[in-house]
């Protein structure tokens, strides 16, 4: 897949990652001098002190060989998956002026057959059979390919992964075919405005800077012109392999059981031989955005109603100042969202909801710096409004100066991150560190995200001098403008008017005074300091226990015994009979929380810098709440919350705005993908109680304000409150959480108990033997079609979970490599289980543009060539999918927050199998394969239900 930037951008709302090298570095001298037993002549350097964090327990090596790679070497005895990415520092702003999407459509050919492995599915069929998967992307300087697989079989895994960098085939066949995933991948994008508004920033820098290039590729750019130009495509491809695929381009990293010298062997053997062609590094000293492409303003029409501000200013590469890393600083400041920050001051007015604000990458040589509102209906009215307030912080921070207390804070944020980081997933870890390798030092590789070690007032400065008026580019996206608009970009065809900002309006803005609603953000209270861990009470229950059950609440808690950090998960459902009632309340129990989430927002803001996050938000049975991050000052943060739950006062103006914004969110599902849509209408039909957007919409108009403030009351009058408390936490201290909770509900919003009979369960709709069912939905937006095809089986057991699961797993790769790779039904192809309500069944979703009968036929004539496939299986082919599904069913949870979402599904589906996974798992290794192919001749006539979403044209 295509990623629409090209690194991992850091202006989402501004997360503070650096730290205290000092620390790290005296952390880990005590335990990385590891003995080396390495004297391969491929391998240049070795690198045995990677800084790491205290509380990472794997083991790490660096290396570089003679023909320039890099590769980290992770040693992981407790890993259940090996894993390993290689990141190739090149991409689409490489592709060659007459071939857009090469780089793209490389990416995708080299899955599709190497000399060594000929055999087109064979790399992802060797994944499947062993536990793995596999992905890549491809962004504006870089291809990223890696994988997972069960930790048995790494080397095979590895040994086919290397081919993809040493002989690739680029089979004629395969090359014809994949085309049309590139371009259905292309399709997929069209009417998304993300995608839209990147390629239009590209459209309008320097027509003849490769940011400009149209990087995705579709059919008419790697078939049509170049057939019609008397190019070879294969050959350009092989040619563009040839040329960049480099081995001083690449960056490895490898993760595994093994030992870091056995790792070491086994990368030397496979990787060793890639051939260094010294490609230079691709550098982009100009910048896209010269003197002509600034002071200009665009006006775009999105296919959503959305209204957005954009503000960029083109700055230099900040990348080689990562241990000071000035537009971190800026971001912070200007990306704040406590009182006195911009975002404060801007909504207070009634323009804006939400703000962005830091350096955005570009690419080796440009940067970034943005700052991105999103607009209400008032603040559109007020863009020059809006950024004369953006160039009155910025000449408050210029007045001040950089602030070496502000630095002082990012960096204590950073190093308790740092510190008590949790465990990564393999697959992840090992893409993302593959990529670091081109921009930071071996020894630093884990570390350099998280250092900030030199405060540089000069740098801070340099980077404010470019936020200056006469450097500014502005977009305002608003389906305001159509039919105001002159242009259309090339390859998306989004509309848009560029004129230049006014002389008037310039001066206005570079004249920004001094506004004293404006501050500093104030000293971080919820910063951590207590980093006890608990000692574990005596026989500590592996699973949560109930540890109270009473009318008002049952909670259950789990005292943490695997992380052993300073953290914890807090999750609450709060049923209320009153929130799913009917469409107008379910309008009202979402107005409610969001205005509650807005009202909180500059409180918990604070919070969330310092790690400590929440979410709130509305279900069919009442409301969730969660609180997870560090456990020093959580309290803290749950008490706000509940306390603005029980006492809340709606702002008029931010009802409004927010009930307005609710509507358009509403409407925008209709320009939602495809499949999304499938998947939507079959929930719908399957769920006893739904309301649709429709319903949503029409009954939205009958919330007024007084309404929702009758509603609320009786919103929280009764409730039953079911409860998971895990982490660092102790028993009397979870009881004293809930008993604050309740507490506060019972005395200030006279909260009482449900009855029995109010805790109603929604239940899974039967669909009628012998049925075929089919619902359809017009699309009005996208050019491919969506459809779920659905095959209801039973009520979840252990015996019917598993013959489904082990079916799924049979049929996963053969599915994907049928009706996607080899019959090009479209980019998106799944097959797997659907379970809700406690009822289970087979689905296949697919997105195409193709016609939704062709696909039901074709997934159809799939599953009846399944039937001899599987009948002809052998034994030992058989073993591998109940091996393969069981390592997946027990791979273990890497985090605290990933093993409590475990365990808070069986506590809300109220099925509460903590141990799931081994009773199934020691049930799925009695399944023989006449029990798969009983299960697949009962299954095969059930009843159909099919959503479709039809191409409107």
């Amino acid at each position: 897949m295509l990623q629409c930037f090209s690194r991992l951008a850091q202006f989402t709302r501004h997360r503070l990652i650096a730290g205290n090298s000092l620390y790290f570095y005296q952390s880990v001298r005590l335990v990385l001098s590891l003995p080396l037993r390495m004297t391969d002549p491929a391998v240049k350097r070795v690198v045995s002190e990677i800084v790491r964090s205290p509380e990472d327990k794997r083991v790490y090596r660096g290396l570089e060989f003679n023909n320039g790679l890099k590769a980290v070497l992770i040693s992981d005895p407790t890993t259940d998956k090996s894993s390993a990415g290689l990141d190739v520092n090149i991409g689409s702003l490489s592709d060659p002026g007459n071939i857009s999407g090469i780089a793209h459509f490389c990416e995708h050919m080299l899955f599709l057959g190497t000399e060594k492995y000929p055999k087109e599915n064979e790399y992802s069929q060797f994944l499947s059979e062993h536990a793995g998967s596999s992905n890549a992307f491809t962004s504006g300087e870089h291809t990223n390919y890696y994988f997972d697989v069960s930790h048995e079989h790494l080397e095979g895994a590895l040994d086919r992964f290397a081919q993809f960098f040493l002989c690739p085939l680029f089979d004629e066949s395969c090359k014809d075919r994949e085309v049309n995933a590139v371009d259905s991948e292309h399709e997929k994008n069209l009417m998304n405005d993300a995608w839209r508004l990147f390629q239009l920033e590209k459209a309008t820098g320097n027509p003849n800077h490769p940011f400009s290039k149209f990087g995705t590729g579709n059919k008419l750019t790697l078939e049509t012109r170049p057939s019609k130009d008397g190019i070879d495509i294969r050959q350009e491809l092989l040619k563009f392999h040839s040329t960049y695929y480099s081995s001083n381009l690449m960056g490895l990293c490898v993760l595994g059981r093994e030992s870091l010298d056995e790792l070491t062997t086994m990368v030397v053997k496979l990787f060793g031989e890639v051939e260094n062609k010294n490609v230079p590094i691709p550098e982009f000293p100009e910048h896209p955005f010269q003197e002509e492409h600034l002071k200009q303003f665009y006006k775009v029409v999105p296919i959503k109603d959305i209204r957005n501000l954009y503000v960029t200013f083109p700055i230099p590469d900040l990348q080689k100042y990562y241990k000071s890393n000035p537009g971190h600083y800026l971001g912070h400041l200007i990306g704040h969202e406590g009182p006195g920050s911009l975002l404060s001051e801007l909504k207070s007015k009634g323009w804006v909801n939400t703000l962005v604000g830091g350096q955005k990458e570009g690419a080796k040589g440009f940067m970034f710096f943005i700052i991105n509102v999103d607009l209400t209906e008032e603040g559109l009215l007020h863009v020059d409004d809006i950024i004369f307030h953006m160039f009155q912080y910025v000449q408050k921070l210029r007045t001040e100066g950089p602030q070496e207390w502000v630095f002082q804070e990012c960096k204590d944020l950073n190093t308790v991150a740092f510190r008590f980081k949790d465990k990564e997933r393999p697959r992840g870890y090992t893409s993302k560190v593959a990529g670091l390798l081109h921009y930071y030092p071996l020894e630093e590789i884990l570390a350099a995200e998280y250092l900030l070690e030199d405060f540089r007032p000069d740098l801070i400065e340099m980077v404010l001098e470019k936020l200056r008026p006469e450097y500014v580019r502005v977009a305002v996206v608003s389906k305001s403008f159509e039919g105001q608009t002159d242009k259309t970009e090339e390859w998306y065809g989004t509309h848009y008017k560029q004129e230049p900002i006014s002389e008037e309006i310039l001066k206005k803005w570079g004249n920004a005074d001094f506004n004293g609603k404006f501050k500093l953000p104030m000293k971080n209270e919820f910063i951590p300091t207590n980093f006890d861990i608990y000692p574990l009470e005596k026989d500590s229950p592996s699973a949560p226990t109930l540890i109270k059950d009473t009318a008002m609440s049952k909670v259950w808690f789990k005292q943490d015994d695997k992380f052993f950090l300073p953290k914890a998960c807090l999750n609450f459902e709060f049923f209320s009979p009153f929130a799913y009632v009917d469409p107008i309340h379910c309008n009202m129990a979402y107005l409610y929380l969001e205005l509650l989430k807005d009202s909180l927002n500059e409180y918990a803001y604070a919070a969330e810098l310092a790690g400590l996050n929440y979410d709130l938000q509305n279900t069919i049975y009442g409301m969730y709440l969660s609180v997870k991050g560090y456990n020093d000052k959580q309290h803290i943060l749950l008490k706000k919350i509940i306390e603005k739950m029980a006492n809340f006062e709606i702002d008029e103006k931010r009802f409004d705005i927010i009930k307005e914004a609710y509507m358009r969110s509403l409407n925008n599902f209709r320009a939602e993908q495809p499949h999304q849509h499938a998947m939507y209408y079959l929930r719908l039909l399957m769920t006893e109680v739904a309301w649709t957007k429709d319903e949503l919409k029409e009954a939205l108009d009958d919330v007024t304000l007084p309404r929702l403030k009758a509603f609320i009351p009786q919103l929280l009058s009764r409730l039953h409150i079911e409860t998971l408390l895990h982490g660092n936490i102790t028993k009397e201290s979870a009881l004293g959480m809930m008993q604050m909770v309740e507490d506060t509900l019972m005395n200030q919003a006279h909260t009482k108990p449900l009855l029995p009979s109010q805790l109603i369960r929604y239940r899974e709709v039967q669909v009628p033997d012998g049925g075929w069912y089919v619902y359809q939905q017009r699309n009005e937006v996208h050019n491919n079609c969506g459809i779920e095809i659905y095959y209801q089986t039973d009520m979840q057991t252990t015996h019917d979970n598993m013959l489904l699961e082990l079916f799924c797993q049979i049929i996963s790769e053969p599915c994907f490599n049928t009706l996607r790779t080899k019959e090009q039904l479209g980019y998106i192809v799944f097959s797997g289980p659907r379970r809700a309500n406690g009822v289970q069944g087979l689905r296949f979703i697919i997105q195409s543009e193709k016609a939704p009968h062709y696909l039901e036929s074709r997934v159809e004539a799939f599953l009846k060539a399944t039937e001899k496939s599987v009948e002809e299986m052998n034994d030992e082919a058989f073993q591998k999918h109940i091996q393969a599904l069981a390592i997946r069913r027990l791979d273990k949870p890497k985090k605290l927050a990933a093993e409590c979402a475990k365990y808070w599904g069986e506590i809300i589906s109220q099925q509460y199998n903590f141990d799931r996974d081994n009773i199934e798992v020691s049930y799925l290794k009695t399944l023989t394969k006449e029990n798969i192919m009983q299960f697949y001749r009962v299954s095969s006539a059930l009843s159909l239900c099919i959503a479709y979403h039809l191409n409107f044209r």
